[in-house]
């Protein structure tokens, strides 16, 4: 069931335990926010631009980033009540982006969060990776 749960069993605390199966925490905030708001947007026949839609989009995604790079350093550190309120926001940024690359591809707004996303999770995971795993 790796598609609910991505975590390793040393990392099953940032995770639910949902009718016996491991959700991860961001998914669980992530997935269903994002979903929401691109069927909203639609509903709503929402404006493609606006004056504020990357810096918007990189907020929005911010705080799941930084969340997960502290996650990294310090595995022990938040909470999935915090992992779950990250993944909302996430979820609506992402979610955003979705509704216009749909209809219009690659907007600025994705290429923003896609190339904040990798300045931060590449260095992470290079400092990171030779990390021993814990037993």
């Amino acid at each position: 069931m790796f598609w609910l749960s991505h975590h390793h069993p040393d990392e099953y605390n940032r995770t639910y335990l949902l009718g016996g199966v491991r959700v991860c925490a961001r998914c669980l905030g992530t997935y269903p926010v994002l979903v929401a708001v691109f069927l909203a947007l639609f509903a709503l026949r929402a404006p493609l631009t606006f004056d504020a839609e990357v810096p918007l989009g990189l907020m929005l995604v911010s705080p799941a980033l930084i969340d997960w790079a502290v996650g990294r350093f310090r595995p022990a550190a938040g909470s999935n009540l915090l992992r779950s309120l990250t993944g909302v926001l996430l979820g609506a940024g992402l979610g955003r982006s979705l509704f216009i690359h749909v209809q219009r591809p690659l907007p600025t707004v994705l290429l923003a969060q896609s190339a904040w996303v990798t300045a931060v999770a590449v260095p992470v995971i290079l400092a990171t990776y030779r990390r021993p795993r814990p037993e």
